[in-house]
């Protein structure tokens, strides 16, 4: 029997089955800044458009094909190729983009509190450009700091292969505090244009089969704060991740490569310890493996809490950092912690902390980054029997891959384990493989549901060795 117990609320957003969907069109004009709805439906690849980077007549004898594209915003040179409406590039260690002056005021209301107010904002908005791989999906991240009274809202832009555009979807309000002097940090529901729709933190082409994509994309930044006050939100880096994964329930097999025998040093954290505490965010610790993780992977680079910052939990409960990650990713719509990039807009409010959502293709790849030092975190879904020695079945679910053995098993910390001692587990590799990467799977029952085609979550500091940048650069993260 398939248990929901670990990340249950988290619905796996797939690259896999094309699903037609119907939901509300969503207005293209101004900074729209309404926030209510239900989620829309996921949706899958087809074949690639005519002259793309995936088109056959286009790819070299042995070439790889593409199924990821990532494009990053982080540079001065980056910050200042965008179009500026009140924003302007902030020099320093971390180069970004701040309000400087505001273009205007817009009304938001909470759909959360119920409360409204009047915001200054600003606006940057990235050229459009062309993924490698014309996508059937994108996902977009950023690593921005908020200081009281500020916010920020992320919106994609994509041009259809037939020509047309999609509307400014919403793909998160975002602030890293939760006071009243904020609004919710929330996705937003019943985005969608009839050819593509939102599901939470994903934009998805409803139906692929006749093969249409996004050609290009454009990002667009919204920086606000209370009228009259100096303070301003940093965006510092942002990215946009375009993928079309094939559909498929087995992925290639891979032989075991750079990453062997290397075991990464991660703190251990049991998600389990927390169940029952705060049910408010997402009904509590058995639902918190994203945030479990990321905590993980955060302390790994040296970052935690202040005492200042633990002083609301509950003093008698253990890793108080844990249930500190749960509030500061939690997503008032969504109605848990599993937003891929809320998780890693957290990641990125610890000093000289950046983080992306990203996809990659293989174990090869994940063994890359473990050779480098740099530990990953990976969704996958999968029913118990699919995974020796996890215990549990889950229809979405986040753990850290912190090694390999010497003959290339997978070394994870699972956060769905009894006690932080038993986190560590070696999971086959072919197994833990095949439920990370492919796109479609079959529950207990034998109805066809999706995967995640290979998400993961980076999580890397300002200062990286030689062999740390290399594999950062060669998956477009530099």
């Amino acid at each position: 029997m398939t248990s929901s117990r670990p990340a249950a609320r988290r619905t796996v957003l797939t690259a896999a089955v094309a699903v037609a969907a119907s939901a509300a069109s969503v207005s293209a004009s101004g900074p729209a800044l309404a926030a209510d709805g239900r989620p829309g439906a996921g949706a899958g690849p087809g074949a690639p458009a005519p002259g793309h980077p995936r088109d056959p007549a286009r790819t070299r004898p042995g070439r790889k094909e593409p199924h990821v594209d990532l494009r990053t915003w982080s540079s001065r040179r980056d910050w200042s190729s965008g179009r500026a409406r009140g924003t302007a590039p902030a020099d320093g260690s971390r180069p970004g983009i701040v309000l400087a002056r505001p273009a205007g005021t817009v009304d938001y209301r909470d759909p959360h509190t119920g409360k409204g107010a009047t915001w200054e904002y600003a606006t940057w908005t990235s050229p459009a450009y062309e993924p490698a791989v014309p996508a059937g999906e994108a996902i977009a991240s950023w690593n921005a700091h908020t200081p009281a009274g500020t916010w920020i809202r992320v919106e994609l832009r994509g041009t259809y292969s037939d020509g047309t555009e999609t509307p400014w979807y919403t793909m998160g309000v975002w602030t890293s505090g939760d006071g009243a002097d904020v609004p919710r940090r929330t996705s937003v529901d019943d985005q969608g244009d009839g050819k593509s729709t939102v599901s939470t933190d994903t934009l998805a082409v409803d139906d692929l089969s006749g093969g249409l994509r996004l050609a290009s994309l454009r990002l667009r930044l919204t920086l606000c704060r209370a009228p009259g006050s100096e303070a301003t939100p940093t965006v510092w880096r942002a990215a946009v991740m375009a993928s079309d994964v094939p559909a498929r329930f087995e992925v290639p097999e891979s032989e075991p490569g750079l990453g062997r025998a290397v075991e990464l040093k991660v703190p251990r954290y049991s998600q389990e310890i927390h169940k029952g505490q705060y049910p408010e965010y997402d009904n509590g610790g058995e639902a918190w493996c994203s945030p479990t993780s990321a905590q993980m992977i955060v302390e790994y680079w040296g970052c935690r809490p202040t005492e200042e910052d633990l002083a609301w939990v509950d003093p008698d409960y253990a890793d108080p950092q844990v249930c500190h990650a749960a509030r500061h990713t939690f997503d008032y719509q969504y109605n848990g912690c599993g937003n891929w990039p809320f998780n890693t807009a957290y990641a990125a409010t610890y000093r000289d902390m950046q983080a992306v959502v990203t996809r990659l293709d293989s174990l090869n790849d994940a063994e890359e980054f473990i050779a480098a030092g740099i530990p990953l975190i990976t969704s996958q879904s999968f029913i118990e029997s699919e995974l020796d020695g996890a215990g549990y079945g889950t229809a979405g679910h986040l753990m850290t891959v912190i090694g390999f053995t010497a003959s290339g098993d997978v070394i994870a910390n699972d956060p769905a384990s009894p006690d932080n001692p038993s986190v560590r587990h070696i999971y086959k590799r072919r197994q833990f493989e095949n439920i990370w990467l492919r796109t479609k799977r079959k529950d207990a029952s034998g109805k066809v549901l999706g995967g995640s085609g290979g998400v993961c979550y980076v999580f890397f500091p300002l200062k990286l060795t030689s062999a740390q940048q290399r594999v950062l650069s060669k998956h477009g993260l530099s």
